[in-house]
């Protein structure tokens, strides 16, 4: 067990967790919705500290980010648990557990930086669960990474708190956010969420106060996300708050967990997603889970010519100067200064 960062003593006997915005109130000798935040005697513990459940070196744009540090690997790191309860989640494996398993494997943070190092990799990813879950450990890592100028990556829900996303800002390069929905309704079916809109707010915060790197995932999923209101909203909001040249990333879904009466995305649905997109001034739009789709490529919005080419997780980089076309100067919002050089 590992003391918590942001515990909030209520009284001689509960305690409220600020890790994330559940802010769970927590009475002795119980957990938070996650299962990872104990009040053991008035303390907060994490019981996950360094205790990975997933250990792999991934190409980048796995996470997926196309727009950072492209064609490099990463070490990615998962734990155990997290605070949403997503119906099509796809390591459910591992999120949907309240108690840390036997198989974990114990990665301290300096572990961590010398595996990354040893395995060639430009920077650390926690991913696979919700970050959130081992908090103190990620934060403690991104310190050491930083200083071994390693770049460093969540791959998140984004349902951690203002005060968490401040103390990790410094540290933290990029942040590949869920936006699953745009509706009360769909955060309620599919991940029992409430207050969701704090994801944006987290999002926008990370970005213009913390300078992080942003890129937007949407699972698409049929008869529950996939209307025009929900996919227009979320696209005219990255335009309007993270800015047009954010890439989206919307991906197909798979039936998975607990939906398995639904088919997968039709192409035809993403493709409509992507126009929905367009139409809100979003410069880059990746089809995810189509290998092969054309939109896998990222083409220079300005000139029309190819930057990076894709097939899969295979990277071409073959019109980019830094972060512009190198045909026509434009900047296409890459960011390659970060960490791992």
């Amino acid at each position: 067990m590992h003391e918590a960062l942001l515990a909030e003593k209520l009284s001689s006997s509960i305690v409220r967790c600020n890790i994330c915005q559940w802010r769970c109130t927590i009475q002795p000798e119980k957990s938070g919705v996650c299962g990872m935040y104990r009040n053991v005697k008035c303390i907060l513990y994490n019981l996950n500290y360094g205790l990975a459940s997933s250990v792999a070196v991934d190409p980048i744009e796995k996470k997926p980010l196309f727009h950072f540090h492209q064609g490099t690997q990463v070490f990615s790191l998962g734990g155990w648990g997290c605070n949403f309860h997503c119906q099509d989640c796809q390591n459910w494996e591992i999120s949907m557990v309240k108690d840390v398993l036997k198989e974990s494997e114990k990665i301290s943070p300096q572990m961590a930086v010398d595996l990354a190092k040893q395995n060639h990799c430009r920077g650390i990813a926690w991913t696979y669960n919700e970050p959130s879950m081992w908090f103190e450990y990620t934060l403690d890592t991104a310190k050491l990474a930083k200083q071994n100028n390693l770049y460093t990556v969540y791959v998140t829900n984004g349902y951690l708190s203002p005060e968490a996303l401040d103390l990790i800002g410094p540290y933290l390069d990029a942040w590949r956010v869920d936006i699953k929905g745009f509706s009360d309704k769909l955060y309620q079916d599919l991940a029992k969420i409430k207050n969701w809109r704090g994801i944006l707010e987290t999002a926008q915060r990370a970005k213009t106060k913390w300078n992080m790197h942003v890129e937007v995932v949407t699972n698409i999923i049929p008869t529950m996300n996939d209307d025009d209101a929900q996919l227009g909203g979320i696209a005219e909001w990255i335009a309007s708050k993270l800015g047009t040249e954010t890439p989206w990333h919307v991906t197909r879904f798979h039936p998975n967990y607990m939906i398995s009466d639904l088919p997968a995305t039709s192409v035809a649905t993403l493709e409509h997603a992507y126009e929905l997109g367009r139409k809100a001034g979003l410069k880059f739009i990746y089809l995810g889970n189509v290998p092969g789709h054309a939109t896998e490529t990222t083409v220079c919005f300005n000139c029309g010519k190819p930057v990076v080419e894709r097939v899969g997780y295979q990277t071409n980089v073959c019109g980019l100067n830094e972060s512009s076309c190198k045909y026509c100067g434009t900047d296409l919002n890459f960011t390659v200064n970060r960490g791992g050089k």
